[in-house]
């Protein structure tokens, strides 16, 4: 790092301006923001002639680790507040012997492998942004509602960074999320409900309770860091995208992340027009985006009686619902759900034939991809990319059965 007279000098930053995703209201930058007053998510604008002109391509290929390898693309203004956990770029992993299996093999079907990054999710990413700005912003208290991963990274950002949390999550969340979330600094409370339920709870606490709403969306931030997924991809992929993205989607940030990070690329002249086509995957349980989608509206209706394996995907409304629609619909993509049977029979087809453990979320990727190459939506010779969003680790899996005694004489040749 270059050095100044009175110390260490902080990298150029080119944030010039928030913005309102629906009406296009202008917001101060270096601000505390939640929703615009229009109650839609805000998003961060930059110069991008000015970013252009300071970074290249080979600026990048030249510096190590993970998503912080992107300041000129990101908000945060100082060093002293990147916080940082050991962030690692996430692996693309091809899946051979399923592509021949499918007939794909023309074509590659690849994973982006999330669970690399710390906490084991790529909740990482938006969470270190939004606690790197709250703290840049001078916020104290953070909270937000869960399904289990995104509170864990707030968790273990916010401790680094010397901020208390609040984390509210279905009760029904997976024992391990519950301990990694309270293990890592955050006071965290079950609720018998929905994640929906949680976030009304962070909402009406705000006032008495004090903290910060971190809620998908309802920040500027997380998508900022979600957004590095896309510019990630294009730089391992020496920046020509792939044919299709499948993604799992819940509250939908890292599918608008990316759209956002696409369009900022081409920007700058580092790609050209040529964009992926998204697809939002979602279970058969919980599938509001899919069905906005079929039913050609702009926004989603609250799903009643959601219910997945796949906890992280659901979501029984999401504040950005437009934002995911209009992704999938500008790149010519889809939406697609998935049954809860298919997203289970993918996870074990993709470990047994690969040895690539994916999270339920990721599996539902493998499924929707499954399903689209049979109806002929998705093409054998495509370059395929599925995300998986977290570590298989962290999921309740079906018990070995299989034992052996060791004190009686053991077939050896049976085994």
């Amino acid at each position: 790092m270059p050095e100044h007279s009175n110390g260490p000098v902080d990298p150029p930053t080119f944030v010039t301006h928030l913005e309102c995703s629906a009406t296009g209201e202008r917001y101060e930058a270096d601000r505390v923001h939640g929703l615009s007053a229009a109650g839609k998510p805000l998003l961060v604008r930059y110069d991008l002639e000015a970013l252009g002109a300071r970074v290249s391509k080979e600026t990048l290929a030249a510096r190590r680790g993970g998503f912080w390898r992107y300041r000129e693309f990101l908000p945060v203004r100082h060093d002293r507040n990147v916080v940082s956990l050991g962030e690692v770029m996430t692996p693309l992993m091809p899946l051979p012997r399923l592509a021949r299996k499918l007939g794909a093999f023309r074509g590659d079907v690849l994973v982006k492998d999330e669970g690399r990054l710390p906490t084991g999710s790529f909740k990482a990413r938006g969470l270190a942004l939004a606690v790197a700005m709250a703290k840049e912003l001078g916020l104290e208290h953070l909270a937000m509602p869960t399904n289990g991963n995104a509170g864990a990274a707030m968790a273990a950002y916010a401790t680094q960074a010397g901020l208390r949390t609040t984390v509210f999550c279905p009760d029904d969340t997976p024992e391990i999320n519950i301990s990694e979330i309270e293990m890592q600094g955050a006071a965290v409370y079950r609720v018998n409900g929905l994640i929906n339920d949680c976030g009304r709870l962070v909402g009406e606490g705000k006032e008495t309770a004090g903290w910060f709403d971190c809620s998908t969306l309802k920040e500027p931030y997380r998508i900022e860091g979600k957004k590095t997924m896309g510019l990630e991809l294009a730089e391992q992929m020496d920046w020509e995208l792939p044919d299709v993205i499948f993604y799992p989607t819940g509250g939908g940030t890292g599918l608008i992340g990316m759209w956002k990070a696409f369009a900022e690329l081409e920007a700058i002249g580092w790609i050209g027009e040529k964009r992926p086509r998204m697809v939002a995957v979602q279970a058969s349980g919980c599938a509001p985006i899919v069905k906005a989608y079929e039913d050609g509206a702009e926004h989603a209706e609250l799903w009643p009686d959601a219910h997945t394996v796949a906890a992280g995907i659901r979501v029984p409304a999401a504040i950005g619902d437009f934002l995911i629609l209009q992704a999938v619909r500008d790149s010519y993509g889809f939406a697609i759900a998935v049954p809860d049977a298919e997203i289970l029979s993918a996870r074990d087809e993709v470990a047994r034939e690969e040895g690539v453990l994916l999270c339920p979320e990721g599996a539902a990727t493998y499924a929707a991809y499954k399903a689209a190459l049979a109806d002929g939506r998705v093409k054998p010779e495509e370059r395929v990319v599925l995300f998986n969003c977290a570590t298989g680790l962290k999921y309740p899996m079906p018990p070995v059965s299989r034992r052996l005694d060791h004190t009686n004489p053991i077939d050896y040749a049976r085994l």
